[in-house]
């Protein structure tokens, strides 16, 4: 029989891609989605190995009991649900408590309902080992054994220290369960930089697309007398986040550690010119920016060599990223 694995949040970019690679490597999977609709959607895309749970609401106590209770059959739990948005009424309501909230009852109901699951893979983001300034400093040597130094207070300020203690908060509570609990299952949490690249089916790729995949298709819709963004920062792509994702339960070694995905570093410039370098026919419409000012050398240089150690695979270079993504774009478009 093969394993099934549990993936919340499963109309997500990064579940997307990672349900794409567990059905290609022979897994069953169950997604959580919030509406029958959205799951009716990804049946189609993803075919009979996939089956959904609707459910509607991820932050409260006892969300996931249903779900589970209905698939004895598995043995797997990757909670890929939580909100990446920046445009929100009340910070604390909006982003902290549902993120915090949201990893704690689903570590519960994974605790009280299936005891047969005995990996669980967390998606927190690079922002849970360093604050946005910290990844803009030059000097500053932290990576994968850092903890972002906010506290909640800090994160009710203003959207983006939100969005920082939500991802730093709601993993210490993921730790704080397994610690306080010793439940049957260990815990794995990755940690994407920006994460760019194709999205896993071109149906999805139309319209406004999810925060970080909107940096590339901002780039690719600039006009000629457009100002190049001043976006810059570390870079994951896509699908090494899903291989990090599953590897993080199939190896042993993966078990109670903390996994950063970061490939290499990108800016609005560096993007535009890729496009420019690869897709000749963009070149009259695009801006040309200061192809020479690539405004990278305020950035951190991160320390992941444990978690690439463990991973093993050659993660997918910024330029392939952008070039996959370009023509999935303009094959939508078309």
């Amino acid at each position: 029989m093969p394993i099934s694995v549990f993936v919340s949040g499963a109309t997500g970019y990064i579940a997307q891609q990672t349900i794409s690679l567990l059905l290609s490597k022979g897994y069953n999977v169950v997604g959580s989605v919030r509406s029958v609709a959205k799951g009716e959607n990804l049946k189609e895309l993803y075919g009979s190995k996939f089956q959904y749970e609707v459910v509607p609401v991820l932050e409260k106590q006892g969300a996931f009991d249903e779900a589970l209770q209905k698939h004895p059959e598995v043995t797997v739990f990757l909670h890929t649900a939580s909100p990446v948005t920046f445009t929100v009424e009340d910070n604390e309501r909006d982003i902290m408590i549902p993120a915090i909230n949201g990893t704690k009852f689903a570590l519960e109901s994974i605790a009280k309902v299936s005891p047969q699951i005995s990996r669980v893979v967390y998606t927190s983001s690079l922002a849970a080992m360093a604050t946005f300034d910290e990844v803009r400093d030059p000097n500053y040597d932290g990576g994968e054994d850092s903890y972002s130094p906010i506290s909640y207070e800090q994160g009710k300020l203003d959207t983006v220290s939100a969005y920082v203690a939500s991802k730093t908060l709601a993993e210490q509570a993921g730790w704080d369960f397994v610690k306080t609990h010793k439940p049957k299952f260990t815990l794995s949490v990755v940690h994407p930089a920006y994460v760019f690249g194709p999205q896993a089916k071109d149906e999805e790729a139309s319209g406004t697309l999810n925060y970080t995949s909107e940096i590339v298709s901002s780039v690719f819709r600039l006009s000629k007398d457009d100002m190049v963004p001043h976006e810059a920062g570390h870079f994951a792509d896509v699908r090494d986040v899903a291989k990090a994702h599953v590897l993080a339960f199939e190896k042993d070694e993966a078990k109670n550690k903390r996994i950063l995905v970061n490939t290499e570093n990108f800016s609005s410039q560096l993007i535009l010119n890729i496009i420019r370098k690869h897709f000749p026919e963009l070149k009259e419409r695009l801006p040309v920016g200061n192809p020479e000012m690539l405004g990278l050398s305020h950035l951190a240089h991160l320390k992941e060599r444990k978690s690439r150690e463990l991973l093993g695979f050659e993660h997918i270079s910024l330029e392939e990223s952008v070039v996959d993504s370009i023509k999935q774009l303009i094959r939508v478009s078309h």
